[in-house]
């Protein structure tokens, strides 16, 4: 499995917002230049993740963006999700809820391996909350700046 842009970017601009969440809404702008993002960009990945339920819009002079739950409780699964789709390594395992999903799935011993793989990544990905890395960076550089994920 390999992030895209767009779920790479989300984690980023996600992180940047629980960075400063304790500074009330946080313009566009700012997250875009802090984090080298063009700001169309960014409001495309904002829709999705407004849209989720993820992230919150607050309009107004002190308008922006800010978490819709606390840092804590948003997961960088949660994130790529929304941005990504399912997280799973082939499209057999992309639902595994008893339907086949391609003509040799009864007889494929590779689905359960791929499915063992979909779900190791999934718990990884559900276990690292925006806060984690937040206190993460922290501890690493001191500034809270993320360029390189």
């Amino acid at each position: 499995m390999r992030l895209s842009t767009k779920g790479r970017y989300g984690v980023r601009a996600m992180f940047d917002l629980a960075l400063h969440s304790g500074e009330g809404a946080i313009a566009l702008k700012s997250v875009a230049q802090r984090e080298h993002i063009s700001e169309k960009y960014l409001e495309h990945l904002f829709a999705s993740l407004k849209k989720a339920g993820l992230i919150r819009s607050v309009r107004g002079a002190q308008g922006g963006y800010r978490l819709a739950r606390p840092p804590e409780e948003i997961t960088l699964g949660d994130i790529i999700r929304v941005l990504e789709g399912p997280i799973a390594p082939t499209e057999c395992v992309i639902d595994d809820d008893g339907q086949e999903s391609c003509d040799r799935s009864t007889d494929c011993v590779m689905r359960s391996i791929w499915g063992n793989v979909r779900d190791q990544i999934n718990e990884i990905l559900d276990g690292i909350t925006l806060a984690q890395i937040v206190e993460e960076q922290r501890k690493m550089s001191g500034k809270g700046y993320m360029y390189y994920i």
